[in-house]
Order: structure tokens, then C-alpha cells, then sequence
């Protein structure tokens, strides 16, 4: 397995297609089942080896790092309640740290401008993990997506997951074109019937050097029409064009989605369904 111990996940954004509920609970912190959304994406890495999570977080945002801290006073009453059987429920995981870079929620925006913050604090030296914070593969045989994309990474390549969609599924996604298990283009916003082939961009990533280089010049020195900055435009488009690979792994399990509330709902109910077998 390559050594890659770090991973980035963006989990600043205002959620506003749930609201109003995430007027008080993060949109990353949307409870499936007893856990917040987020929690499956960070186990998924601890999975695969990574020991340095470095979460974008909205600088009005602090129950992420609640999540991920000490809470002693709850430890001792755990331990003072002979339910101690309930600490590693609460207590941080052993041997990886958490950092936390804040983004201003009136500066530019869209999914490259959080791992541009973060890729200037970590540098662009290696490989680093990039995983969206707002939906989840589920795998109920314990296994790891992250893991499964860093086995199949080559150095010098980018690498991304690509999740199989039903045919009959109406909703709207980016898809993945492909020659063999190489990334042509991605076409945004469209529904499996109008797409090159059934697998959808889920928004994780191993990107090496040369492609963290492409995201921060695009975030800092790049002048766009849209309002967005897309990580899957400029950076990858500038990628392939330039030599670069960008290698798609199809995911074994199933794409949970938690920034819509029809997603959310189904995907308390898959969880819950694996949970009382």
C-alpha cells in the first residue's frame, strides 16, 4: 500500500438545502442512525492509514470539533456510572490528529477553494486524500473505500472513486466518461440516461503533487465567469491535458447521500436496515 497519511475533508459549507435544520446542526453533523454523517467518512480513512485529517470548517462552525475532542466531564460520568463500556464511543481515535483550517463563508467559494486552504498549510510534497464531508459509501462488510482507492494508486496518478447509479434513479449527478478505467471528461448535471456510462463523480480523491498545484494556482490566481470554483473543472481538465492520468476505481459499496433530504432519509434507512441484521 503507498504511504499516504493525510486527508483533506470540506465540511464548511451552510447546507442550505436543509434548512432549517442546519441552522443549528452542521450540515456534516446530520445524524445517520446514532452518528454524524462525517464520522462514516473519517473511519472510511482511519481504515486506510491516515493519521492527519485536516477538516475545512466554516469560521462560525464548532461542533466538528466538538465531535473530535474531549468531552471529560461526560467521560467521568461515564466512568463514574460503571458505564465505561460506552467510552470508545466518545473518546477520540487513537494515533490520528485533527486539524482544523477556517474559511471565510464570504470569500470565494465552491469545492477547490477549502483544499487550496488546506494545501497551504500542508504544502503539495505528496499525496494527500481529498474527501468531500457531506455524503458516505456505505460498506457493511467492514471494508474501506479510501483503502481500496490508495491500493490501486500510482504514483504520479490521480485516482477517484466512481459510484454505480440504477438505471431507473431520476436524480441528477456529474458522470464519469471513461476509456478503460481512465478519466476523459466528466459531464455535470445530468441523469444516467443522458450519461456516457452509470458511474458518478463521489468526490474522492488521491491527487499527487502535480494535481494539488493545479487546484491552488486555479483558486489563486485564476479569473473564472462562474462563481464557482469547481475542483473538477480547471484543475483536471488542466491535468489530462498536460499528461496526467486520472485513474477511476468503481466503488463496492453504496453511495449514501446526506446533502439532500431525500438522501438523507434513505440513508438512515439502509444504515439502520445494516444495523439490525
Amino acid at each position: 500500500m503507498n504511504k499516504i497519511t493525510k486527508a483533506i475533508i470540506p465540511v464548511a459549507g451552510w447546507g442550505t438545502r436543509m434548512l432549517p435544520i442546519t441552522k443549528t446542526i452542521e450540515k456534516c453533523m446530520l445524524p445517520v442512525c446514532n452518528r454524524p454523517i462525517v464520522d462514516y467518512i473519517v473511519e472510511d480513512c482511519i481504515k486506510a492509514g491516515i493519521k492527519d485529517i485536516y477538516f475545512v470548517v466554516n469560521e462560525n462552525f464548532t461542533q466538528v470539533q466538538h465531535f473530535y475532542g474531549r468531552n471529560m466531564v461526560l467521560e467521568e460520568y461515564l466512568t463514574a456510572n460503571g458505564k465505561e463500556d460506552k467510552l470508545p464511543l466518545v473518546t477520540p481515535p487513537d494515533g490520528v490528529n485533527f486539524h482544523y483550517i477556517y474559511q471565510d463563508p464570504n470569500g470565494k467559494y465552491g469545492t477547490a477553494v477549502p483544499v487550496a486552504l488546506a494545501l497551504e498549510e500542508i504544502g503539495t510534497d505528496e499525496s494527500v486524500v481529498v474527501v468531500m464531508g457531506d455524503d458516505f459509501i456505505y460498506r457493511p462488510d467492514g471494508g474501506s473505500e479510501i483503502a481500496d482507492l490508495i491500493n490501486k494508486h500510482q504514483p504520479g496518478e490521480t485516482c477517484m472513486l466512481g459510484a454505480p447509479i440504477a438505471n431507473d434513479d431520476k436524480r441528477k449527478f456529474g458522470f464519469l466518461e471513461l476509456d478503460g478505467d481512465k478519466l476523459v471528461r466528466m459531464t455535470e448535471a445530468v441523469t444516467v440516461n443522458e450519461a456516457p456510462s452509470n458511474l458518478i463523480n463521489v468526490s474522492r480523491y488521491i491527487m499527487p503533487p502535480k494535481m494539488l498545484k493545479e487546484v491552488l494556482n486555479f483558486v489563486n490566481t485564476e479569473s473564472i465567469d462562474d462563481p464557482e470554483y469547481y475542483i473538477t473543472t480547471v484543475p483536471f481538465d488542466n491535468f489530462i491535458k498536460n499528461g496526467g492520468v486520472v485513474r477511476v476505481v468503481s466503488a463496492t459499496g453504496e453511495y449514501l447521500d446526506g446533502g439532500s433530504l431525500e438522501g438523507w432519509l434513505h440513508a438512515n434507512e439502509v444504515v439502520a436496515r445494516g444495523l439490525s441484521k
